[in-house]
């Protein structure tokens, strides 16, 4: 696959020159392939190329620009650099709140993959926070029970058992 990405990508930069939506696209595809194998810095390079590109070409409220940061998170939080990913992750959140409404899916997705990531990072009160949002937009959105609440129910559970809360902990479970 990383063969192949990497002849589409030559091919691109021949036909459309170092500065097109193509060769992002390409760039971005080599660096997901680069991740999967474990090649952590070379993804981050072609995603960082991609990233400086797409700015270029659309300016930060575009959706491959999100795309792309939310990929370079993921390579971050690989290399055990979870602040710097969070980071990424908050951007990327906020643009799919003016993109897409505070309400969408996309965006309790992204408060779910945050509060579990501050969890990891022993940020548990940010942790909390996002979880709870998230909660609340499938709550919102989503009429009865269903598998994102009770996934939701039970990392905010996690939470509270971390935190020595297990009654509250318990609660959250049998919900």
């Amino acid at each position: 696959a990383l063969r192949m990405h990497k002849r589409a990508l030559r091919a691109y930069r021949r036909f459309h020159g170092d500065e097109h939506r193509t060769v992002a696209r390409a760039l971005f595809c080599v660096g997901n392939v680069l991740c999967r194998k474990g090649e952590l810095e070379r993804a981050v390079e072609k995603f960082e190329e991609a990233h400086a590109m797409l700015i270029g070409l659309y300016g930060e409220d575009h959706v491959d620009v999100a795309m792309v940061l939310g990929n370079m998170a993921t390579v971050l939080q690989k290399q055990g650099k979870g602040a710097e990913a969070s980071a990424m992750q908050e951007k990327v959140l906020e643009f799919h709140r003016r993109t897409l409404g505070s309400d969408h899916d996309h965006v309790a997705t992204m408060l779910s993959n945050l509060g579990s990531a501050y969890r990891r990072q022993g940020r548990m009160e940010d942790a909390l926070a996002r979880l709870e949002e998230g909660l609340g937009i499938v709550r919102r959105t989503t009429p009865g029970r269903n598998v994102k609440e009770g996934l939701f129910l039970k990392t905010i559970g996690d939470v509270y058992f971390m935190q020595g809360r297990l009654d509250d902990g318990l609660a959250m479970y049998d919900k």
